[in-house]
């Protein structure tokens, strides 16, 4: 009977007793772990095969970025070469006097639309704003206009409220003068200036390229410069003939020499992109070759380890059944 009664009791308070998981422990000489902290030699095997194949496909793909830029550089390098002689004459006619001072400053920053090139963008950022500091006062009125994603990016962070026009995706297509040309209307129309500087990075080499500021001054101040005989160029010695007034032509000449020197520097900057994004992706290559071979190492020596343990209890094993008989 008190058994009876017992095991009712039993079934009415089974189901409010809940079973407690078993959590499984590994075993210790097992040789597929979960990773450690870093510095632990019983790392998993299959977690450095793993880290392997992830380390060669990153090594393809930044070898294959490489060869894409080295082929856009070749491309793009001969124009560059060959634009330089547009700019050229106007320098000589009307001079480049990046130290002129104004009331009204516009920075035109070119920048890259994507990433992975080294520190083009950052370094023409930071001179845009070393040329906003120089040319900033009480009376002074300083705006950007942003040409690229990067610079883009970095200027709206602290300096929004003064840039005055922003342009991306302008490699999209391949350059030419004509799509210069618009890009350079539309900023004419866009923004005042008594002088616009155009900070670009200057082509050298695949592993060299030099922050560049070049300087293209309004009609008025042209004028101005030419009458107080400030540093121009070889302008005052030439002498206008025909119906168009001295202004017209100078407002002719700086429009032109603007798109000229837009167009240049739009090319050296390209070159000097694909040529930083060759020597990071040749660097990025290297790294992810040495850090596959300390992995393949690492694997060695886990495995080597794994074996000789495995031997290790196998001739234990057999110590003990001996010494047992």
């Amino acid at each position: 009977m008190a058994m009876a009664v017992f095991r009712r009791e039993g079934r009415r308070l089974l189901p409010s007793i809940t079973a407690r998981p078993i959590a499984a422990t590994p075993s210790p000489l097992s040789s597929d772990r979960e990773e450690g902290p870093l510095g632990v030699r019983s790392i998993s095997t299959q977690v450095v095969r793993n880290r392997m194949k992830s380390v060669k496909n990153i090594q393809k793909i930044t070898k294959a970025m490489k060869m894409v830029a080295a082929s856009k550089l070749r491309a793009v390098q001969g124009r560059a070469e060959n634009s330089r002689g547009l700019w050229q004459p106007f320098t000589a006619l009307l001079g480049d006097n990046p130290s002129i001072d104004v009331k009204k400053s516009v920075v035109v920053t070119l920048s890259s639309d994507k990433g992975l090139c080294g520190g083009i963008n950052s370094t023409v950022v930071k001179v845009s704003r070393a040329l906003y500091k120089l040319n900033a006062g009480p009376e002074k009125d300083v705006k950007f206009v942003i040409v690229g994603e990067k610079a883009k990016a970095i200027m709206f962070r602290d300096s929004k409220n003064d840039i005055s026009l922003t342009v991306t995706e302008l490699n999209k297509n391949p350059l030419n003068y004509a799509q210069v040309s618009v890009l350079a209307d539309d900023i004419l129309k866009n923004v005042e200036f008594d002088a616009l500087r155009i900070v670009y990075n200057k082509f050298h080499s695949v592993v060299a390229f030099l922050p560049t500021v070049a300087t293209v001054l309004s009609p008025e101040i042209i004028e101005k410069e030419s009458e107080v005989g400030g540093k121009l160029g070889e302008l005052d010695s030439y002498e206008i003939e025909g119906g168009e007034t001295k202004g017209e032509i100078l407002q002719n000449l700086a429009e032109f020499q603007f798109s000229c020197v837009m167009f240049n520097a739009v090319l050296e900057n390209a070159c000097s992109e694909m040529g930083a994004r060759m020597s990071a992706m040749d660097s990025s290559s290297r790294n992810a070759g040495e850090m596959l071979d300390r992995l393949t190492l690492t694997y060695n020596r886990t495995r080597q380890a794994s074996i000789t343990t495995e031997l290790i209890e196998i001739i234990s094993g057999a110590s003990a059944l001996e010494a047992a008989k």
